[in-house]
């Protein structure tokens, strides 16, 4: 039972009815019956095949079972509504320069333009006749015309607004030379259950019953793609009073459809992808465990963000959810999360739907074309290029094919470029000759192998270990050496380039500091969170203080030239403190989260000496509780903070009432934590190298957790020299 049968029976046999009625109106017969009049024999005939079709349409077009799923399932229960492009993503006359700067202003991961408008693709679908539903590999346009497809079969109750009885087409069943898309419709609905009949399928086509669903233009094997487009103009000419959706990917559309409107699907925003999840662990058991919520939510840490970026693709969001519900995680080595996705687009999605390869790929096996892959994107990351023209691309297939012993010599370069992007869509044209791959996740990922295979961590740390585009690429080399030391190597490397940074007397104190006042205090955290942590309230109240000093500057006289300059230089200093306070306490989570200890820091900037009062005697009641300092007062210290807001609480508000306020707060922490206030006054430039610093370190951590094979000896030593001067510092 489908839960849709009353409205498909109506809907089907009360379009059926009339057409047969004019078929033996004019001498026709079905099962062998003829007359003028459709008796009540006849009718329930009609009726029963109706029924019939709306059943079997169901079952070969409206279950979902891709990927390995163990059952199928119906394709409305996890069915997500898609939105169409108000306008073709593919930008004309774009540079290179001009995409890579869009994309570094908008700050997202995702390729496609923010500022685009969208249409709901079943409201698109009810007003356009004619409909080319353009997409990459996997981004649901088969879904979506199974789905246009139910929508017709429930009638008045369905989503679809006009009378038409659903014709789904799969056109890679266009093999041959010899295309009959009118037998193909009898054939359908023959497999659906209805008897065949020629003259009824006449009769509705000529009437303008039929909503005709031609799925995968992309699919036809190339030698018939001619034929097969100008076979489906003429029919759609001839037949043109019913509804034609066709789909196909964008990469191998060229315009050919005059009468059709062009729309492509936008990828799956955060709404739609919580919606997917939510459909698809709708069983009672996920339901009582909020599976649904779990994987959302986890999928929204930012250690995750790649892994989310991959969920904008319906195919690829179908992978992660089948992965989650395996686990009820995602596994911490997301290498292997990622190659998996990037074989489903390599060859299992080609070879699940039983799509034939172009002979262009005669001789270039998946392993080649990851290799080739893999080159190409290392290439344009080092350059810190994710948009190439589409000459650099055909010059480095040649130049790999070429130099490659075991790789066919007779492919061209422009066609294999082709073929990639139109059956795989891992390259994706973004405008005029101008490529990029479809996922920033998979040109880290194959970064991040070409770099394991070539042996090339040395040179990966020391050029790029402070370079914030790389922090993904690093993580997926951890998971990618399964050589023994392999990631030992790697973050002894990582290790000796981070403690270059500290070569300052003002950030070697701060180290210092950190180190004695934490040392042999009764907590139960490990020594180097004990450390990052009294390094983040350090420069946690420093922050603070930097942004009052930047707000006074401002009110004081924001049309001073030199003014402005010291305006922006404290603001900058404030947020580069902020940055480096986050780091901080994000390597003392890290740490505290192996040992199963979980810190209660407010992570905020608190300006306003309320606010900065209130943040402080929180910071100062928790540090109580986690006892990590060896010789504070914290009684003393909550004490003199309450005081402190008391001398202040009837002051007139002025920015010189502000900067005394947060002077005398800075001093009173400095005070009671034996700090040196002239340790955390730091010039803009210690303070970008003490957030690499502390950068460099948080990256430490999070190899190490995605490394498969790491010595338990070597992360030991690593831990007990993180957040330590070096012992062969010369300063």
């Amino acid at each position: 039972m489908t839960g849709i049968e009353p409205f498909a029976i109506s809907c089907v046999s009360g379009i059926a009815l009339p057409i047969f009625q004019s078929v033996f109106e004019t001498g026709g017969k079905f099962l062998g019956l003829m007359g003028k009049k459709l008796d009540e024999k006849t009718k329930q005939l009609i009726y029963k095949a109706s029924g019939e079709y709306e059943k079997r349409y169901f079952k070969r077009h409206g279950i979902l079972k891709v990927l390995g799923m163990r059952e199928a399932v119906p394709l409305e229960s996890v069915y997500t509504a898609v939105q169409f492009l108000d306008k073709q993503e593919k930008r004309s006359f774009e540079s290179i320069q001009n995409l890579e700067e869009a994309y570094r202003q908008a700050k997202e991961r995702s390729f496609q333009q923010q500022d685009c408008q969208k249409q709901e693709g079943l409201k698109i679908a009810n007003e356009k006749q004619y409909l080319m539903v353009l997409g990459q590999p996997g981004a649901g346009k088969s879904t979506f015309l199974r789905k246009i497809g139910l929508e017709a079969l429930k009638g008045k109750k369905g989503g679809f607004d006009h009378d038409r009885i659903p014709v789904f087409i799969e056109l890679k069943s266009f093999t041959s030379s010899q295309i009959d898309i009118e037998k193909l419709i009898v054939e359908e609905f023959s497999i659906c259950g209805f008897p065949p009949s020629e003259q009824v399928i006449a009769k509705a086509l000529e009437q303008g019953k039929l909503l005709i669903l031609l799925d995968g233009l992309d699919e036809v094997p190339t030698v018939n793609t001619n034929e097969v487009i100008s076979k489906i103009q003429n029919f759609v000419d001839r037949y043109d009073k019913n509804s034609f959706i066709v789909s196909c990917r964008t990469a191998a559309y060229r315009n050919n459809f005059q009468r059709f409107t062009d729309v492509k699907i936008a990828d799956f925003d955060d709404t739609q992808i919580e919606q997917f999840i939510g459909n698809w662990f709708q069983s009672e058991v996920d339901k009582q465990a909020g599976t649904a919520q779990k994987c959302w939510k986890l999928l929204q840490k930012p250690e995750y963000a790649a892994a989310k970026e991959l969920a904008h693709t319906p195919l690829l969001l179908t992978f992660l959810c089948l992965n989650y519900d395996r686990s009820q995680n995602f596994p911490n080595n997301r290498s292997v999360l990622y190659k998996k996705a990037l074989r489903i687009l390599l060859e299992e999605w080609a070879a699940e739907k039983r799509i034939l390869r172009d002979e262009i790929y005669q001789g270039l096996s998946t392993e080649l074309e990851e290799s080739l892959l893999s080159e190409i994107a290392y290439t344009g990351f080092e350059a810190n290029k994710l948009f190439f023209s589409q000459r650099e691309v055909v010059e480095e297939i040649k130049t790999f094919l070429a130099g490659n012993l075991n790789a066919p010599k007779h492919l061209d370069g422009e066609a294999v470029l082709k073929a990639i992007a139109v059956q795989q869509g891992i390259l994706v044209e973004r405008a005029e000759d101008v490529y990029s791959f479809s996922h920033l996740t998979l040109q880290e990922y194959l970064t991040a192998q070409y770099i394991a295979d070539n042996n090339l961590i040395e040179q990966l740390v020391t050029c790029h270990l402070s370079d914030y585009r790389w922090p993904e690429v690093f993580l997926l080399v951890a998971g990618l050496v399964r050589a023994k030391n392999g990631a030992d190597d790697l973050l002894l490397l990582m290790e000796k380039e981070a403690q270059k940074y500290i070569n300052t007397p003002k950030l070697q104190g701060l180290l210092q500091w950190a180190d004695a006042a934490t040392k042999d205090s009764e907590d139960d955290f490990k020594p180097v969170g004990k450390r990052a942590l009294a390094i983040a309230i350090a420069i946690g109240n420093a922050n603070a203080n930097a942004y009052a000093i930047a707000n006074a500057k401002v009110n004081a006289n924001a049309y001073d030239i030199s003014i402005g300059y010291d305006i922006a230089n404290a603001n900058a200093n404030a947020i580069a403190i902020a940055n480096a306070n986050a780091y901080a306490i994000a390597i003392a989570n890290a740490i505290a989260k192996v040992n199963g200890i979980a810190i209660a820091y407010p992570n905020s900037i608190a300006i306003g000496n309320a606010n900065a009062n209130a943040y402080a005697i929180t910071i100062a009641k928790e540090f109580k509780k986690i006892k990590i300092f060896k010789d504070v007062n914290w009684t003393e210290l909550i004490a003199q903070l309450t005081a402190l807001k008391e001398r202040f609480a009837d002051a007139n508000q002025s920015d010189q009432t502000d900067l005394a306020f947060l002077d005398g707060l800075l001093d009173t922490w400095c005070n009671a934590l034996h700090l040196n206030i002239e340790i955390v006054k730091l010039s803009q430039e210690e303070v970008k190298v003490l957030t690499d610093y502390l950068y460099a370190n948080y990256l430490i951590v999070g190899c190490q957790a995605a490394a498969v094979r790491i010595s338990a000896k070597t992360w030991e030593e690593i831990e007990s020299r993180m957040l330590v001067v070096p012992e062969n510092s010369t300063l």
